[in-house]
Order: C-alpha cells, then sequence, then structure tokens
C-alpha cells in the first residue's frame, strides 16, 4: 500500500506511519515541523526505518504549488491519512490566520490535489468534537467530581447540530464540511473522524494541547519532589476541573484508521464521532485523583485559574456508530492507556 500522511510528525500522524512503514507499506509523511516535538518524531521515525519505504518533505499544507508537486511526484496514493493541522484552541485564538491557512485552505489542497492527481484514494480526515461548539445549550447536571448529561447517557452522537465556535472550531469544522462534500459532489472517497480526547507516546504534551500528557508529565513532576522532600510546586487547572472528556488511547486510534482502509467502501462519504466512549470517560479532578494513586503521592497540588474560552463541559463520543459499521471499539482502557503514558514520559527524561 502507498500511504501519504499529513502531520506525520506529529503525534497522531507519527504513529500512524510507525505502524504502515512496520508493516511494509509505502509511507510518504509531508510535515512543516511546526509543532513542539515534530523534529524528535522524525529522528524517531527515521531511526526505525529499515526497508527503504519511509519518505519526508517539510512543507506547509498551505502552499498549493507545493502540495501540487508533492502529488505529482508521488501520487497517486491508495491511502491519505489527513492528520496534518493546527490543533490547539488557544493558539487559535492568538493567530486565527495562521489556523484559517493551516486547516481550511491546507485541507482544500489536499482535496484538489487529491482529485486531480490520485481520484481513488482513501482520504481519512482527522476532524475534532469542537465543530460542535460549547455545547451550553444541553442540559447539565454535576457531582463534586465531574459534570453529567442526563439526556446523553451514551455520550454525543454525529446527530448533534454543527454549531463552529472559536477559531479552531470554526477552521476544522469548516474543513470538515468540505471534505464531506468533496465525496457527496465529486465523487472522492472521504471519510471524517471527529475526535474527541486522544493521548498516547509520541504526543509532546504542552499546556494549552493534549491534557491527560500534560498533566501526566505535572504528576512525575510532583512525585521528584515528593521523593527529594521539596515542596510541591502547584500546576494550574482551568475552571472547575469538573470537565469531562473520553479519552482514547494511540494504539486503538491507529487500529481505527486501519480498519477505516480496510473497510473503505463502507465509510465512504461518512462522518463519525470518535473517542473512548463513556467506558473511558474522566474529569480532570478525576484524572489528577488517579494519577496520585500511580505516581504514590498523597495527592496532587494545583490551584484554580478561570475556565478557557469556549471550553466544553462535557464531551463524550457516542461511538455505537463506528460499532455498527467498522466492528470497531476501544481495547485499551484508560487505566491501561494512562500507566503507558506515564512510562512512555518518563522515557524521554
Amino acid at each position: 500500500m502507498k500511504v501519504l500522511i499529513t502531520g506525520g510528525c506529529g503525534f497522531l500522524g507519527s504513529n500512524l506511519a510507525a505502524t504502515l512503514q512496520e508493516q511494509g507499506n509505502n509511507v510518504l509523511i509531508l510535515d512543516s515541523l511546526f509543532r513542539n516535538g515534530s523534529q524528535n518524531n522524525l529522528d524517531w521515525l527515521l531511526s526505525k526505518e529499515k526497508n527503504n519505504n519511509l519518505s519526508f518533505v517539510q512543507g506547509d499544507l498551505a502552499n498549493k504549488d507545493l502540495v501540487d508537486s508533492v502529488f505529482r511526484r508521488y501520487a497517486p496514493f491508495d491511502f491519505i491519512c489527513h492528520v496534518g493541522g493546527q490543533v490547539a484552541m488557544t493558539t487559535s485564538l492568538n493567530d486565527p490566520l495562521r489556523d484559517l491557512q493551516t486547516n481550511v485552505i491546507g485541507t482544500f489542497n489536499i482535496l484538489e490535489a487529491a482529485r486531480k492527481f490520485s481520484p481513488e484514494s482513501l482520504i481519512a480526515y482527522s476532524s475534532t468534537n469542537k465543530v460542535y461548539g460549547d455545547l451550553e445549550h444541553l442540559i447539565y447536571s454535576e457531582s463534586d467530581k465531574r459534570y453529567f448529561l442526563k439526556d446523553f447517557l451514551n455520550g454525543l452522537d454525529e446527530n448533534i447540530p454543527l454549531d463552529f465556535s472559536t477559531p479552531y472550531g470554526c477552521s476544522k469544522g469548516s474543513a470538515d464540511q468540505y471534505v464531506r462534500d468533496w465525496s457527496r459532489v465529486y465523487g472522492l472517497k472521504t471519510v471524517v473522524f471527529r475526535h474527541s480526547s486522544i493521548y498516547g507516546g509520541r504526543q509532546f504534551a504542552s499546556y494549552d494541547q493534549g491534557w491527560i500528557g500534560w498533566f501526566c508529565k505535572k504528576a512525575l513532576e510532583q512525585k521528584k519532589q515528593f521523593l527529594e522532600k521539596k515542596a510541591l510546586e502547584p500546576f494550574t487547572i482551568s475552571g472547575t476541573g469538573k470537565q469531562v472528556r473520553d479519552v482514547l488511547h494511540a494504539d486503538d486510534l491507529i487500529n481505527l484508521y486501519l480498519t477505516a482502509y480496510n473497510q473503505k467502501e463502507k465509510v465512504s462519504g461518512e462522518i463519525f464521532n470518535i473517542g473512548g466512549g463513556i467506558n473511558n470517560s474522566l474529569s480532570i479532578l478525576e484524572l489528577l485523583d488517579f494519577l496520585a494513586k500511580q505516581v504514590k503521592v498523597p495527592s496532587l497540588k494545583f490551584e484554580h485559574i478561570k475556565r478557557r474560552t469556549s471550553d466544553q463541559d462535557f464531551f463524550v463520543a457516542n461511538i455505537e456508530k463506528a460499532k455498527r459499521i467498522l466492528n470497531w471499539e476501544p481495547q485499551v482502557t484508560y487505566k491501561e492507556g494512562i500507566q503507558k503514558m506515564l512510562v512512555w514520559i518518563k522515557s524521554c527524561e
């Protein structure tokens, strides 16, 4: 199989690239290397490369001429994993033009290049739950540790109305709809995955992106301080900490993309809400309690700061459609996945 992975040096992209390359597929990565950790992931991928079946092109998705030149040289592809993009909501607020250029123009360029040079490819697009907006119209309840949606006990499905919010939500939502419509209008084989929270190895989490990895890092820092009998340096959490997400480990996400390709006729033109599901849902406070036990400290020390702009109090993906059509569901529990995450972060020290 011949595969193009945009953003192949990012968290999801590098995991996909490693798996596909190890399986003997020919993998081409297109990445700008803008993000923190991208060069580390590229070095890691190149160090694993054994069969001369991994290629890399550095470039910006927003550059139409560059994207077209890549397709002219390497297409046609069997599978295009379009997972490249600007992925942090706070970054989009600070630089909305860059966000638009990467997510909207970049996606448009990929779609048009595929239409011209690789029309039989399956294009899998990494979208987001932020296409549904802030979800303030829903009715919430709460306990001392989390928010609930009593009307959606199995999570939110694909029928929730779209309501783009923040430059990030607008850019990803616009691209999401372009990908869907290029299937309807031009007959491209596309599938849109609206992801909830994803995590795992090769994710160089930061304060504003990758919350599971970020709090794992903070927990390990406080464990070190605890063992050295130093005062714990508090970290911050935004809002109440009762915000809930369903978390999905990278291993399950890779399996999803491979499963989609193997059933490409079933998924063409479809949209799926993808996450860990209700059984893998966590609030920030619940995560911090779990991490304290894992790193063996009495509790983690943190301080509350103001709620983030456009934060959702609750998003859990209802994954019944993916179960029904793809026979896919998560295999890695949040407990197993977070333990793996802690091990990976420690290995990077």
